[in-house]
């Protein structure tokens, strides 16, 4: 059992641009997260189509980690997930069905750093971010997610 919550969210409107912050956002299952590119189907990895794109979830602690052990300057949006959280342990979430905020969620996925995101970012941010990169989930029932909502199990 797990209680944490939703520090901030990010969307991106296409392929490449940069993350925006929102204080709250809609799911839609099948689709992903309204406003950003894999729900509008303009995604770097779209043409996949797998329940694994609908939202991408990272945990605050590996965010700063990547500053304080490998001196990478990286703020919350830098590591283009969607949804930063605090005090959830995302890399044991896959295969399971969890909440956010009035959201259920299943972890399809670890979200390993690629080289896309290092060419939009910083040098090392790969092996910075290896096993702590986040996690692909499924929407199940959506609803509206915001910053401050409670993850939990």
């Amino acid at each position: 059992m797990f209680k944490g919550e939703v520090v901030s969210i990010f969307i991106a409107p296409e392929e490449g641009a940069p993350t925006e912050e929102v204080t709250e956002v809609r799911a839609v299952p099948g689709s992903g997260l309204e406003g950003d590119r894999y729900f509008m189907k303009a995604g770097t990895m779209s043409k996949k189509n797998k329940p694994e794109r609908e939202v991408t979830l990272i945990e605050s602690e590996a965010i700063e980690a990547v500053a304080r052990d490998y001196d990478i300057e990286f703020a919350l949006g830098d590591s283009r997930r969607n949804i930063v959280t605090r005090g959830v342990p995302l890399n044991h979430l896959v295969g399971r069905e969890f909440n956010v905020g009035e959201t259920r969620l299943r972890g399809i996925k670890l979200c390993d750093p690629c080289g896309y995101l290092a060419s939009l970012t910083a040098d090392g941010v790969r092996k910075a971010l290896a096993n702590r990169g986040g996690l692909n989930a499924q929407i199940l029932s959506g609803g509206v997610i915001r910053a401050g909502d409670e993850v939990s199990d």
